[in-house]
Order: structure tokens, then sequence, then C-alpha cells
């Protein structure tokens, strides 16, 4: 069993990677396509509290504005973060972002101001962010803990700043994608089973 583990363990890994590599690839052919069609589909974003465009919660992460810097600064932190996740797999990768995508998008929905139109993958990043740096806690590892740190280190300053209301930013797409990076790091959380007194001394 142990000489498979390293096996299964990279097998997991790749096909965490696979993964994230199809999520960019998508969102950059995407692009391309709103290009080509003028931008038309950017209009497929979240209309906040505009309930019978509710499913523009899950389409306005794959749509931008340009390819730069819109897209471009979005891919960056997106696979830099995402391969930190990925090494958990497809599984977890897919979880996370799925989870961050749902209730930030909703949470952005019922907050931005009326009359917005809110898309892009910034959303997703703040939540692969605070994913990262909360999973840590609740995991009681000290591994996920320096590594939270780290991407603190790197990105928290950035991520902060952006937080801050600008024109044509969606800080409000910003915070909910980061409370929902947050939830997600409690929802997939290690469990850990407590024995009972009775049980742990009968062993």
């Amino acid at each position: 069993m142990s000489t498979n583990a390293p096996v299964r363990n990279r097998q997991t890994q790749r096909e965490g990677f696979t993964l994230l590599v199809g999520i960019v690839a998508l969102m950059w052919m995407v692009e391309v396509v709103n290009a080509i069609d003028g931008y038309r589909l950017d209009a497929d974003g979240i209309y906040p509290r505009n309930v019978g465009r509710l499913w523009g919660i899950l389409t306005a992460p794959f749509l931008h504005a340009n390819f730069a810097p819109h897209l471009l600064d979005n891919t960056i932190p997106l696979v830099f973060l995402g391969v930190i996740i990925a090494l958990r797999g497809a599984g977890r990768l897919a979880a996370v972002t799925l989870i961050v995508i749902v209730l930030g998008g909703f949470g952005t929905w019922l907050i931005a101001p009326s009359g917005s139109v809110t898309i892009g993958a910034s959303g997703v990043v703040f939540g692969y962010a605070t994913y990262l740096f909360a999973r840590g806690f609740f995991d009681r590892s000290a591994l996920e803990l320096l590594t939270g740190v780290i991407v603190g280190a790197i990105w928290g300053g950035a991520l902060l700043v952006s937080l801050v209301p600008h024109t044509g930013v969606s800080w409000q797409g910003h915070l909910c994608g980061a409370i929902a990076g947050v939830i997600a790091a409690y929802a997939l959380r290690r469990e850990r089973s407590a024995r009972s007194p009775v049980r742990a001394l009968a062993k």
C-alpha cells in the first residue's frame, strides 16, 4: 500500500492540474469568442437582484472586459493559487471553485448596486486566496497555516487594495468571493474522528 501511495498522489495532482488548465483555457476561449462578437457576452454577467438573470452567477467568472489587463490580471493569481489547491486533486479544486462561484456570485447578486453588471474571475481569485488562508485553521495543520501565511504575504496587499471601492471595480464581488472562500475552507475541512472514552479503553 505504501508503495502505491506516491503513485496515487501524483495521479491526484495531475488530475487537479488538468482541471485547472481546463478552467483557465475555458476563460481564454470564451474571451476570444467574446472579442470576435464585439464583447456582447459581457451582458451575461451578474445583474443585482434580478431573479430572471440569476444564471449570470455561473457565467460571470468566465467573462472579461478585455484580454489585458482584465483577463490577464485575473489569470496570473488564479493559476498561482489554483496550483496549490490542485495539489489536493481535481475533486478539491472543483469543490472550492463551485462553492466560491455560487456563494460568492449570489452574495454579489444580493449587495451589488442596482444597474451594474459584474463580470470577471476576480471573485474566484479572492475565494481561492481566503480558502488557502483559512483552511489551516480549520484543518489544524501547521503546513497549511504556513501556506496561508505565504499566500497572504505575496497577494494579501494587492487583494486588500482591491476591496477599496474603485470606479468600474466590483469590491462587492471581491468581498463576497473572499467570504465564500472561508466558507469553502470550513465546509471542506478534514474531519477528526473523536473516539469515545469507552471505545478508546476497549482498544
